[in-house]
């Protein structure tokens, strides 16, 4: 994938101001350990009392808070007025602007806040960037100016059952993380008050309750408070219509704080604007009286260009002053047309999908299928690089993000956005060191920013290629030894969990794989007279995967691991064990050993030939199955949007400009992740375009499709009308290749995806999922 930064975004950056760091001439650690916590602003008592429990978290040292520094003790000073002399040369702060100086001669670190959010998140850069142990605590020469890019860096943590972790959450843990995120410079928390109603045996907190506990927190640290609230009822039903309005009204209540109501247009609900846009304007003047500066947003997801327009006129002629701007979320128009239809009085703002793997907004690109068929949608998610670039591509078109989130497993992504919200031009290992030292240890940050970078990497491209995931196995390992402390650190478990899954995922992989290869040597050797014998023989291969296992250690670790995250986190990798909501909500642990190879497909399949009438048909049978990826001389075969299996995909096509990829496959979940389909028609995708090389101009070939619905092939340009027209999964198409195009010894096959399916469900259109080349004698 080529992932390109914006090139206007440095431009942007310096007229945001964003971070202007001053190096001072002293070289000396300033140790703070014995230092006393100076508060000289009324409305530092949170960003005071923040700084002492975290330090003691860490340290085990208490630094009392005191109104003036002790005669020769060292000091941090909170302030919003910055000291005169040592702030000389530095930018001015703008609003929630912080300024770190260290001052040696005095043995003080000055933190200056342009407000009592400044102050927070200048205590949390100070956290970030301090040097600490048991009893110990310094921090290196500091001379930093800084302001946000973005007004607007939150993230959405919606208390349903949904939800992967945080459903299972005290308040005092939503506190914790709240305050986690602010660390790094989040200004804004999304909750969902009411949608998703299912019971959910591991709250531990009414849904009501924890809705005020939410609000008050944020209140607590001074944040911005927003609700996602869909209206997925169908809103002509007047009686339907007032019971959410009534459902509202109990949120403004319940709200000591609130800033915005982002209403989706689709993704849920399928209401057209012209009922959506009056209702909003109801929920307006409903929150108006308790919440006056609260402003209502709307994205336009599953919107079409008409019901876009008629979203634009609406705003063009009545201007509305509740309407706080549009959100531009998963299967919204591009975010530039937005920006450019829409007033500038209004704010555009981003609803990134930071928590999904799959079918999604951002899917993991070059993803091995074997990941994608154990890890699902919602795994252990790490994507440091890609997020970067993602972020850094859209965020000047915006006035910031409050992304999208189902759980803790994404926590490493959103410290990515929110660290580059702030200054977009931080590099994403220093993002990922000072994730490490607030978190696990400061000693070995470098070490472990590098160690969550692998485990990016371990997923990128065919996983049996990627020998660095063994690598990375063996990196954690040695951080686990090395810090022992961290058993029972939840993010630490997440990133063991991950190395050791991808690891035996691998190993699993390579193992099934050989076991299937040795299978089809059989099968291809079956005479007729044989075929049951053949068939025994490769079942017992097949087994071996349950009955021979590979690394059970590792799989023993994963359950070990599983559990201390369900303890600790609340993290919920199994639906019967653990209470997952579903099957890819993170259940990773249900998903542990599904087959890599077609081992429940082959088993289907001997049934089916032992069901035949002549031995001759069983042996053909069983010849044609042990050749299905292997046709012979001459002849090719592709798994569609399995890259390790389709060579013939030209991967350096032109992306789309508005995801900047290019064609991504899509991994279907069928009977909730236990399909025997055959695994490569679990995969499919429409490829730009396939080339071959070297063909044999004398030669008589035919293109042959597996897939779904239609297949537009066209050959060199020329569409190409199929003499074999198989519709369903498992049957095939046939286009012959006509002589005159291979003259150059040169194929290539383009496909035009079906335009004419729009009233079709996105499962029932059309999808390819192999091609062969097969030449005929």
């Amino acid at each position: 994938m080529k992932l390109s930064l914006l090139g206007s975004w440095p431009v942007a950056a310096l007229l945001f101001g964003v971070a202007s760091p001053c190096i001072s001439a002293q070289t000396a650690a300033l140790d703070l350990s014995q230092a006393a916590v100076v508060l000289r602003a009324e409305a530092g008592q949170t960003a005071a009392t923040v700084l002492q429990e975290e330090v003691e978290r860490r340290t085990g040292i208490k630094l009392p808070i005191a109104a003036n520094p002790a005669q020769g003790h060292p000091a941090i000073i909170l302030t919003t007025q910055p000291p005169a002399g040592l702030a000389a040369g530095l930018p001015p702060l703008r609003a929630e602007g912080y300024q770190l100086i260290t001052d040696g001669p005095r043995q003080s670190l000055w933190i200056v806040g342009a407000d009592a959010r400044g102050l927070l998140y200048g205590v949390g850069a100070f956290l970030r960037k301090a040097e600490w142990s048991r009893g110990k605590l310094s921090v290196d020469p500091l001379a930093i100016s800084t302001s946000p890019a973005s007004p607007i860096r939150g993230h959405q943590l919606g208390y349903r059952n949904t939800a992967n972790s945080w459903d299972a959450w005290t308040i005092q843990q939503f506190d914790q993380y709240i305050r986690d995120l602010a660390l790094f410079g989040v200004n804004s928390i999304e909750n969902i008050p009411f949608q998703d109603d299912r019971h959910n045996p591991l709250m531990k907190v009414p849904r009501k309750e924890m809705n005020r506990a939410m609000t008050e927190i944020c209140r607590k640290y001074g944040l911005d408070y927003w609700v996602w609230t869909p209206a997925d009822i169908d809103l002509k039903d007047t009686a339907k219509r007032e019971a959410l309005l009534r459902k509202f009204d109990e949120v403004f209540a319940d709200s000591r704080v609130l800033t915005g109501v982002f209403v989706p247009g689709g993704d849920p609900g399928s209401n057209p604007p012209e009922l959506v846009l009056p209702f909003l304007e109801d929920v307006a003047k409903r929150m108006a009286p308790l919440h006056p500066k609260a402003r209502v947003w709307l994205s336009l997801q599953g919107f079409d260009k008409e019901k876009e327009e008629w979203v634009y006129r609406y705003i063009e002629q009545k201007h509305p002053a509740w309407l706080g701007g549009l959100v531009a979320g998963p299967s919204s128009p591009p975010i530039a047309r937005t920006r450019q239809r829409l007033p500038r009085q209004y704010g555009l703002r981003l609803y990134p999908d930071l928590t999904h793997n799959k079918i999604c907004q951002y899917q993991v690109p070059h993803w091995d299928q074997a990941y994608a068929l154990t890890l699902g949608r919602e795994a252990v998610n790490p994507r440091p690089s890609e997020y970067a670039a993602i972020h850094n591509r859209y965020a000047a078109a915006s006035d910031g993000f409050i992304s999208y989130s189902d759980g803790v497993h994404d926590d490493v992504n959103k410290v990515v956005w929110s660290a580059l919200a702030w200054d977009p031009n931080t590099p994403v290992r220093t993002i990922l060191r000072e994730y490490a030292s607030l978190h696990f240890s400061s000693a070995l940050a470098w070490e472990i920013a590098d160690a969550i970078l692998a485990l990016e990497r371990n997923w990128q491209g065919p996983l049996a290629a990627n020998g660095a995931v063994e690598g990375t196995l063996l990196t954690w390992r040695g951080l686990e030894a090395r810090a022992p402390q961290l058993e029972s650190n939840w993010r630490w478990q997440m990133c063991l969990l991950r190395a050791v899954y991808d690891s035996y995922v691998r190993r699993r992989m390579i193992y099934e794989s050989d076991l299937e290869t040795e299978v089809n040597r059989v099968l291809a050797a079956a005479k007729p007279g044989s075929s049951a014998d053949a068939i025994s023989q490769s079942q017992a291969i097949l087994n071996r995967a349950v009955s021979a296992p590979v690394s059970p250690d590792l799989k023993a670790r994963i359950s070990e691991l599983c559990e201390k995250l369900f303890q600790s986190i609340g993290l919920q990798t199994s639906v019967e064990k653990y209470h997952a909501s579903g099957a890819e909500r993170g259940a990773v642990l249900d998903f542990v050993d599904a087959p890599l190879n077609n081992r429940w497909w082959l088993e289907d399949e001997f049934k089916k030939v032992a069901a035949l009438p002549s031995e001759q048909d069983k042996t053909a049978r069983l010849h044609a199955l042990a050749a299905w990826e292997q046709p012979g001389p001459g002849s090719f075969y592709d798994d569609i949007g399995n890259e390790a299996k389709s060579p013939h995909v030209d991967g350096d096509a032109e992306q789309e400009p508005e995801s900047f990829r290019a064609p991504e496959p899509t991994f279907w979940w069928w009977d909730s992740g236990r399909s025997r389909a055959r695994l490569s028609w679990q995969t499919t995708m429409w490829p730009a375009r396939m080339v071959y090389e070297g063909l044999d101009p004398n030669g008589t070939y035919v293109v042959r499709t597996g897939g779904y619905g239609q297949s537009l092939l066209s050959i060199d340009g020329q569409r190409a009308t199929p003499t074999l027209d198989g519709r369903q999964m498992g049957e095939f198409k046939e286009f012959p290749v006509a002589p005159d195009l291979l003259k150059d010894g040169r194929l290539v096959l383009t496909w035009t995806i079906p335009t004419d399916e729009s009233h079709l469900n996105w499962r029932q259109h059309s999808r390819l999922a192999e091609v062969w080349l097969l030449k005929r004698n």
